[in-house]
């Protein structure tokens, strides 16, 4: 299952992440992605974290489903979003071909590669044909623990050798970019869009 740790980091720290990422401009990356869906489009916010850019989607007019992990942050992003935030674990998606596209910000990088293979198999089947994933990943070759949360990190290389265990997902785009937070734009960040065949 999902790192226990790490979940209990996010219960614990659940306020002081919700004011770290509340406020922080997303816009160029959340536009990145929602120009390659129609209006209104179906969104699945995977992992929505402190639910910043769930509420940007919802105020641009797409519909929204949020789902995080940790009961605390989904208790904050609920009150945030005003939508009821589910609280699931990535293992637990069970939706068929329901989503336009799938935000999943900086979340799905604390599964290790085999709980990761096995979750964007499901993510892949939640998409509707020709549906959209973005997601992003610390940028390294480390997998462990790091500041009391567990993480995979990716290169270009790696996740080229990582989707190729994936059925149905091609890579559309990838960046890199440096962590938008203050005092940690040393940071860099794989950032991908993936489209489902």
């Amino acid at each position: 299952m999902q790192n226990d740790e790490t979940l209990n980091y996010y219960d614990s720290h659940a306020d002081e992440f919700f004011k770290s990422t509340i406020n922080v401009e997303f816009v160029t990356i959340q536009e990145h992605f929602l120009v390659k869906l129609q209006k209104g489009s179906y969104i699945l916010d995977f992992g929505c974290g402190s639910g910043r850019d769930t509420k940007y989607f919802l105020e641009q007019g797409y519909k929204v489903d949020a789902v995080d992990g940790s009961k605390e942050l989904c208790k904050l992003a609920s009150e945030y979003t005003q939508i009821e935030v589910k609280n699931i674990l990535f293992q637990e998606l069970s939706e068929v071909e329901k989503y336009d596209g799938i935000w999943a910000c900086s979340s799905i990088l604390h599964l290790p590669v085999d709980e990761l293979t096995k979750v964007m198999g499901k993510m892949t089947v939640a998409l509707k044909e020709k549906g959209i994933i973005y997601t992003s990943f610390k940028y390294g070759i480390f997998a462990g623990e790091r500041n009391g949360r567990f993480f995979t990190d990716m290169t270009e290389d790696k996740w080229v050798n990582f989707l190729s265990g994936i059925e149905d997902l091609e890579i559309e785009e990838q960046w890199i970019t440096s962590d938008v937070r203050p005092g940690r734009g040393e940071e860099k960040w794989l950032n991908l869009i993936l489209r489902k065949r």
